[in-house]
């Protein structure tokens, strides 16, 4: 997703052909809301490499692979020469009848849902984003992945039911609603009131990682991460975002990191304003911005405006100043009479999903 400030697309869904209708919440990234529902194809796309699972559950990966990124127990490059590709490109082994449900890719790493509802992650594990209790890269040696590979530690009796992975961080939402972060805590991303890294010493993850404070009684629907922060939407349609508040990305009027000290999550962070009645039913976060789709259909977002990625016919950042969320945030013009029916955000550019099946996209064309 990340590298050197760019951000490169963000767990973007392709869809050749649903097995069976989308559940609510509406789509965002493929891997951010949960995965009842397998697509016959998703793909993901991380800072220079691509993930897809195919229509079996099986998963392939291409492009970089530094460390170990693409899972095949080394670090070359994959997809950039002949014969590379198709039969000749290996399955990722995610262990002995396993298969994914759903894919993410971050900076330089690679996570998978795993149909028994475990994770699992390889490649960089810088700041403890594999969530193995180390820094150690996974996936880059022969005999890391498949059984070798553990599962990350949730919590007794936890399952996920959704994976997001941003720019040093990885995100689950359990199937209790609940959701846990761990790696690079810069900014306060992963919500527990401090920019300490988690997952990256023994003793940090399963039930010592606590769960993130939503709110009194509240539960998550689907999750987001961007580079540097993280966003929920609650079970009552309302979203909440933490970590870095650079450009106002978090939606609240200023350009505070929330999530980083004591006393700002849970019932303390406040919910983002989309308008009079409004709630959300997808979101989806890139480098410096945010977006969500609304029970109405529309799309908002805001953040750091530059290349026109919040779509408003300028480069002007939204969210960072007060007044400029809710009523005053103008919905994004997708077209007379058009509606968004899926969204994903990527690191300078936006796209939606329409419901003539058409797609939009929005921000800088390089």
């Amino acid at each position: 997703m990340r590298a050197g400030g760019r951000f490169v697309g963000l767990m973007m869904m392709v869809t050749a052909g649903v097995l069976t209708a989308p559940s609510n919440p509406a789509s965002g990234d493929a891997s951010e809301a949960p995965a009842g529902n397998v697509p016959a194809a998703v793909i993901t796309a991380g800072t220079g490499h691509t993930c897809a699972i195919l229509d079996g559950g099986t998963v392939k990966c291409w492009g970089s692979n530094a460390s170990g990124e693409l899972g095949l127990g080394d670090t070359s490059v994959r997809g950039d020469g002949p014969a590379e590709m198709g039969s000749a490109l290996s399955d990722v082994d995610l262990g002995t009848g396993r298969i994914a449900t759903a894919i993410t890719a971050g900076n330089a790493y690679s996570c998978a849902l795993l149909d028994n509802g475990t994770v699992k992650c390889w490649g960089n594990g810088t700041s403890g984003r594999l969530g193995q209790g180390s820094t150690d890269a996974l996936g880059d040696l022969l005999g890391e992945m498949g059984d070798n590979l553990p599962a990350i530690a949730l919590g007794t009796g936890r399952t996920a039911t959704a994976i997001t992975a941003g720019g040093g961080h990885t995100c689950a939402l359990l199937d209790n609603g609940t959701v846990k972060c761990w790696g690079n805590g810069t900014s306060g991303r992963l919500g527990q009131g401090s920019t300490d890294a988690l997952g990256d010493l023994l003793g940090e993850m399963g039930d010592n990682l606590p769960a993130i404070a939503l709110g009194t009684g509240r539960t998550a629907t689907a999750i987001t991460a961007g580079e540097t922060h993280t966003c929920a939407l609650l079970d009552n349609g309302a979203v909440k975002c933490w970590g870095n508040g650079g450009a106002g990305r978090l939606g609240q009027g200023n350009t505070n990191d929330l999530g980083d000290g004591p006393n700002e999550m849970g019932d303390n962070l406040p919910a983002i304003d989309f308008g009079t009645g409004r709630t959300a039913t997808a979101i989806t976060a890139g480098t410096s911005h945010t977006c969500a789709l609304l029970d109405n259909g529309t799309v908002k977002c805001w953040g750091q405006g530059s290349n026109g990625v919040l779509g408003q016919g300028n480069t002007d950042s939204l969210g960072d100043v007060s007044g400029e969320m809710g009523n005053n945030l103008p919905a994004i013009d997708l077209g007379n009479g058009r509606t968004a029916t899926s969204i994903t955000a990527g690191s300078s550019h936006t796209c939606a999903l329409l419901d003539n099946a058409t797609t939009k996209c929005w921000g800088q064309g390089s």
